[in-house]
């Protein structure tokens, strides 16, 4: 694992202990054990053996480093530390469970309720990138400002909490120039930041929670970029992991806003869910 040198000790060490715990994971079970779904996360959802076999190492070194956890399956943690560690400890757990290599660990670290610093680890490949608030970053994004014949990740269409996304979907794909499916939306966002591709979008499915997004809320403007909800709703570092986000991530404001106006076109609700511009965090 490279890119750790400097990195806040409670993330280089928890990153480092997530990486090995999916390791061993998946060494010792199959893809159907790994993806059992145990119970209910403190997300309102279900989960997989892996998901508690990842963040159970992760919570045991945050605790020798004293600080306060909030993580999808766990929720908070409180050790009455001036630190907590936002963290998504399998970000991508379907992927990571059948062995398909696409899944990252991803975390923000917050001084009395302000972000200062993050981290996001592919976790197969051990690639890293970091960010710390006011510092800059060797990695930009691509500076894209329109997406006709740009690269455009997306969540699957779906039916959630507005309808379904499909027709969305499809607008935006036959706008852009390549669209891919990843199913790891930290491991998008770090393409982003690096300039890999030039967007990253959920369609308007209203999926993402705090910690699928928290470290881009640190990292993307560090490299130029920008994030925030489809439909204005302000990103801010709650502990209440229920909220839910139609996220976008982009190379520039510019290019964000272009997929926030096709995402809303095609949202029945759009009319009452807040300002025409994307809210984003710089």
């Amino acid at each position: 694992m490279t890119g750790l040198a400097g990195v806040h000790p409670a993330l280089a060490d928890t990153c480092r202990a997530a990486t090995d715990a999916l390791a061993e994971a998946q060494r010792r079970y199959g893809r159907d054990e790994l993806s059992a779904e145990t119970r209910i996360g403190a997300d309102g959802t279900p989960t997989m053996l892996i998901d508690d076999l990842v963040e159970a190492r992760i919570l045991d070194v945050a605790r020798g480093h004293g600080v306060n956890v909030l993580s999808e399956e766990a929720g908070f943690v409180d050790r009455g530390s001036a630190l907590t560690l936002v963290v998504d400890p399998v970000d991508g757990s379907a992927n990571a469970a059948a062995g398909v290599p696409l899944s990252c660990y991803s975390a923000a670290l917050l001084d009395d309720g302000r972000p200062v610093e993050a981290l996001t680890c592919w976790l197969e490949t051990g690639r890293t990138i970091s960010a710390r608030v006011g510092r800059p970053v060797p990695y930009r994004t691509s500076g894209a400002r329109r997406l006709a014949g740009r690269a455009l990740s997306m969540l699957r269409p779906k039916v959630g909490a507005r309808g379904d996304t499909a027709d969305t979907w499809l607008r935006l794909s036959r706008r852009a120039g390549r669209v891919r499916i990843l199913s790891s939306s930290c491991l998008e966002a770090m393409l982003v930041a690096t300039g890999a591709i030039d967007a990253f979008a959920d369609p308007g499915s209203d999926t993402h929670r705090l910690v699928d997004l928290a470290a881009a809320m640190v990292i993307m403007p560090a490299a130029g970029g920008f994030v925030g909800d489809a439909f204005g709703r302000p990103l801010v570092f709650d502990h209440d992991l229920t909220l839910r986000y139609s996220g976008v991530v982009a190379a520039t404001e510019e290019l964000a806003a272009e997929i926030v106006t096709e995402i809303r076109a095609g949202d029945e609700g759009s009319r009452t869910t807040g300002p025409a511009d994307p809210v984003v965090v710089r």
